[in-house]
C-alpha cells in the first residue's frame, strides 16, 4: 500500500490526553503532516515533518496505523513520536514551507470535539486517533 503523508503524534497526558495541534494563518486548525518522499521511510517522514513544521527534534516510538482519508484520497501514516525537550502550552514556529508562515502550536484533548475551525480532513483524522488512543 502507497502512503501519502505521514504524521508525527506527539502527545501529553497532565489531567487528560492531548495531541499536539498548530494554527495554520491561511488554513485554520491542523495536525503536523507531510509528504513523503520517494523511497522515504513514513516514520523519517514524520520526524522531518515534526522538525520542519514546528522546529522539534523527536524519535518515532510506536507506529500507530495507517488512514486513508475520503477526502483527499490519500493514506496517512500515524507514528507517535518522544521528544527530548519540554514543550510548552502554546509557542510559534516559522516554518519556511510553501513560502513560509508563522504557526502557532497548541495542545488540543484529544477526547474534545473538534471545533469548526477544523478542517474536515483533520477532524477525520483526529476520530482515527481517538479510535486508536483512548
Amino acid at each position: 500500500m502507497r502512503v501519502d503523508k505521514a504524521c508525527p503524534v506527539v502527545l501529553r497526558n497532565i489531567e487528560r490526553l492531548e495531541i499536539l495541534a498548530f494554527r495554520h494563518p491561511l488554513a485554520g486548525l491542523q495536525l503536523v503532516k507531510g509528504s513523503v518522499e520517494p523511497g522515504e521511510l513514513t516514520g523519517a517522514a514524520a520526524v522531518r515533518e515534526l522538525f520542519e513544521e514546528a522546529g522539534i527534534r523527536g524519535e518515532v516510538i510506536r507506529d500507530l496505523g495507517t488512514w486513508n482519508s475520503t477526502i483527499t484520497g490519500h493514506t496517512w501514516a500515524f507514528h507517535e513520536c518522544r521528544v527530548t525537550q519540554n514543550l510548552p502550552e502554546a509557542w510559534s514556529h516559522f516554518a519556511a514551507d510553501d513560502g513560509g508562515h508563522e504557526f502557532t502550536f497548541f495542545w488540543h484533548p484529544l477526547a474534545s470535539e473538534p471545533s469548526e475551525e477544523w478542517h474536515q480532513v483533520f477532524k477525520d483524522a483526529l476520530a482515527f486517533l481517538s479510535r486508536c488512543l483512548c
